[in-house]
């Protein structure tokens, strides 16, 4: 684990965008140190690594996964590489902020989180937005103004990627689902154990296949139902205009978030009580430097609770994406066994 008032050592999978948001500038911030970065070639990392301040280059992500000065590895690569790296670091001893989805099915998500439990090292599935004050207040509106929970609605959409991008690729565990999905699916379970009895139920989901691209959802929508009786509905798209907003509705009011994904983008929710509307602002702060002190958080001051229920919250959001895909007709992403290319490289939507 890390000692109090150290700064983490982090080493970076490849040179992702997302890599730049997500660690870089968090950790300007916070004070740790991004000791080592491997790319899809060694000119990649150092152009990253100069423009970035990464400490040191290295050949490949399996010696990233072996450096003794790297404490935490960062994993951005493509969907279908999030398992077998996060399993390499692992198995390294390192712990692991990957970037979600956890793992290209639950089959290899479980395979993942026994690892980390027999290791005994830290794993996290970076849902950013969880940590950010837009979220917080939104289960708390839920408690106490608005409830009890009547329904919960999560849209994630955003305009096609390029033909070539991984997120169109079944073997990388492509799929609007598995890129945009899970962030609403994940916010519907908090909410549920929060505020609507527990765990949310699939009801139904249908999904749209991509043209060009057999097994590739392109959009899903999933109807959900809790414990308490309140309903849930999750839509997202690979091909639509950009929009991603969470609402909640209650006997007494509703709140709606206009960007929980990223809410440093847009930190506003609109409570609607008693007929009149209002405007909070929450502070646009990055989710992402949020996240950075609540892992390092985790890795200075360790309780078991904690480490046990981020590996448990990673593997049921990946059984609960599996059940999406099952009762949609759609096939399981596979796990992944082939060493990355450099198309596997390319950012998700984090």
């Amino acid at each position: 684990m890390a000692s109090a008032g150290e700064p983490l050592r982090i080493g970076l999978l490849g040179a992702a965008r997302i890599s730049a948001a997500a660690v870089v500038a968090p950790a300007r911030i916070t004070g740790d140190r991004l000791v080592a970065v491997a790319a899809r070639s060694r000119a990649r990392a150092a152009e990253f690594a100069g423009q970035h301040g990464v400490e040191r280059v290295l050949d490949d992500y399996a010696a990233v996964c072996a450096d003794p000065e790297v404490q935490a590895v960062y994993n951005p690569l493509a969907n279908g590489m999030h398992g077998p790296w996060n399993l390499a670091a692992i198995r390294a001893g390192k712990h692991v902020l990957s970037e979600k989805p956890f793992a290209s099915n639950a089959a290899e998500a479980h395979v993942v989180a026994d690892a980390a439990r027999a290791e005994g090292v830290v794993v996290v599935e970076a849902f950013h937005y969880r940590h950010h004050p837009v979220m917080r207040r939104m289960v708390e509106l839920a408690r106490t103004e608005l409830g009890p929970v009547r329904h919960v609605e999560a849209h994630f959409t955003m305009p096609p990627p390029k033909p070539v991008d991984p997120r169109w690729s079944f073997q990388l565990a492509g799929g609007a689902l598995m890129d945009l999905g899970c962030y609403g699916l994940h916010a519907s379970r908090v909410l549920g154990r929060e505020v609507a009895g527990g765990e949310p139920a699939l009801i139904r989901a249908v999904g749209v296949e991509h043209a060009d691209n057999p097994g590739v959802d392109e959009t899903m929508t999933v109807e959900l139902a809790f414990p308490s009786g309140a309903t849930g509905l999750v839509h997202c798209s690979m091909n639509n205009g950009r929009r991603t907003t969470l609402r909640v509705i209650g006997e007494r009011g509703e709140a709606e978030a206009r960007h929980f994904v990223s809410p440093q983008r847009d930190d506003t929710i609109a409570v609607t009580t008693g007929g009149a509307e209002r405007i909070e602002r929450l502070g646009t702060r990055a989710s992402y430097t949020y996240q950075l002190e609540a892992f390092a958080e985790l890795l200075r001051h360790p309780a078991g609770d904690a480490i046990a229920d981020a590996l448990d919250d990673a593997v049921a959001n990946a059984e609960l994406i599996d059940t999406v895909y099952r009762a949609a007709g759609f096939p399981l992403r596979p796990s992944t066994r082939s060493e990355p290319t450099h198309s596997e490289e390319e950012p998700s939507c984090g």
